[in-house]
């Protein structure tokens, strides 16, 4: 047997040859030097559901399929009744019809049941429409990878069950209690142990800090720590095919781009950028940690500022990379009192910073003033301001020799660059050098 644990993509591709080949588990561990359970284990841990018909007729799982005299139009509008009898009356052989029918009773295939678990080897798999699993071995591989990234990436929490347990533990250490005294008290409301909470407060994750715990604000800092993810599901629903597809049902909806411009690695403080695609201006906000709650803190203090509407109209959607100081999106889109929505959040594919181009190519003229290597440290809000309205003062050519203030004043107001701390500098005093904020 093989002395390691886990099966690369050569394996998996055989054991699929395997199944198509009908060969028992047994005989497909032996090829590739696995236990007969190991590959039971496999199969059905990544077995790929599919609910397609056949060239003739679509997905149907009815029992009563092949003798059913259902007439009319159960699924209501655009009824279709087959790939091949277009004008047909049963509903049978409409792909939505069984859905709504009443007597509706669902076959499965009872070679399902036993193993292989499969439709590899099956010959019938082109004439069936009942439901099918199937084992790939490159997307069993996929998604092998996929768990085991996100396994060495973050929490497994969501924004609301960490919510809860934020205010269950804050106000307790605010009172002086101790993370072991906590848990000792709390075991059955945290469900988390002591290591895991320092960790989430060193992460930034809950409303105290490392400063708040009395002892731990005197040990050295470790070197190496990667960041917390809040929540890894968070890019279901919302990846870059979703935003595509959103905007082609929105056409007309303003996008803004957000990311995080960092400092040398003796800082821990780093920028979060706001880039309106629709005039190229740039908001840009100091946070001393590059954690997600300090990204929703500027969002909710946004909101105060300029109110739910003008904020809904400014930033209806959001497109980010997937940094760990953006996998709370939920807390980003909805309003933390209420719960109503108040943007879209949408993430690109990962290293695909060119999906977001129009941040990056702004990122330059950060670049120009506080060059990579810059530590942030000197750097406060007023500073990060200044440097903003220098570059959203200069003139581009794309703009038809506009700033990017002159056309966030023409298409908002004037009033709403005030409020936002924006200012417009004389073309000829704008600088773009380090010089600047010294």
């Amino acid at each position: 047997m093989a002395n390691y644990k886990h099966m690369n993509l050569d394996d998996r591709v055989e054991i699929q040859k395997g199944l198509k080949e009908s060969k028992s588990f047994a005989e497909i561990g032996a090829l590739i030097g696995r236990d007969g359970s190991t590959i039971s284990k496999e199969i059905r841990s990544h077995l790929i559901i599919k609910e397609t018909g056949t060239r003739s007729r679509p997905y149907n799982p009815c029992v009563n399929r092949k003798n059913c005299l259902h007439e009319g139009d159960l699924c209501g509008e655009m009824c279709f009744k087959g790939f091949s009898w277009r004008e047909s009356k049963y509903c049978c052989l409409c792909e939505n019809c069984f859905k709504h029918c009443k007597d509706f009773k669902e076959e499965t295939c009872r070679l399902l049941s036993k193993p292989p678990y499969t439709c590899n080897a099956c010959k019938e798999i082109r004439s069936c429409t009942l439901k099918k699993q199937v084992y790939d071995g490159k997307e069993a591989q996929k998604e092998y990878e996929t768990v085991r990234s996100e396994s060495r990436q973050g929490i497994n929490l969501t924004a609301e069950e960490l919510r809860r347990v934020d205010d269950i533990i804050t106000p307790l250490i605010r009172q002086g209690q101790s993370i072991h005294h906590i848990c000792a008290n709390n075991a059955d409301d945290i469900m988390l142990d002591e290591r895991t909470i320092y960790n989430y407060i060193d992460a930034g994750l809950f409303s105290v800090g490392n400063i708040d715990l009395p002892r731990k604000v005197v040990y050295r800092k470790r070197k190496g720590k990667k960041p917390v993810r809040v929540d890894k599901q968070c890019h279901i629903g919302r990846t870059y095919e979703d935003y595509q597809q959103y905007k082609e049902e929105n056409p007309d909806v303003a996008v803004v781009e957000m990311d995080s411009v960092e400092s040398s690695r003796d800082s821990s403080k780093v920028l979060l950028t706001l880039h309106f695609c629709s005039c190229n201006l740039m908001l840009a906000f100091l946070r001393d940690a590059n954690t997600a709650r300090s990204v929703t803190d500027i969002f909710n203090d946004l909101q105060d500022k300029l109110g739910m509407e003008l904020f809904q109209k400014l930033f209806p959607v959001i497109l980010t990379d997937r940094g760990s100081e953006f996998t709370d999106p939920s807390s980003i889109e909805c309003d933390a009192a209420t719960g109503e929505l108040r943007t879209r959040v949408f993430y690109c594919d990962p290293r695909r910073s060119d999906q977001k181009g129009s941040i990056e190519v702004t990122h330059e003229f950060i670049r120009r003033v506080l060059p990579k290597g810059t530590s942030f440290e000197f750097l406060t809000q007023e500073k990060v301001n200044l440097m903003m309205d220098h570059i959203n003062s200069y003139k581009r050519k794309k703009l038809n020799d506009q700033s990017p203030h002159q056309l966030f004043s023409f298409l908002y107001g004037a009033d709403v660059l005030e409020t936002l701390n924006s200012h417009l500098i004389d073309p000829s005093e704008i600088t773009l050098k380090p010089e600047l904020l010294k």
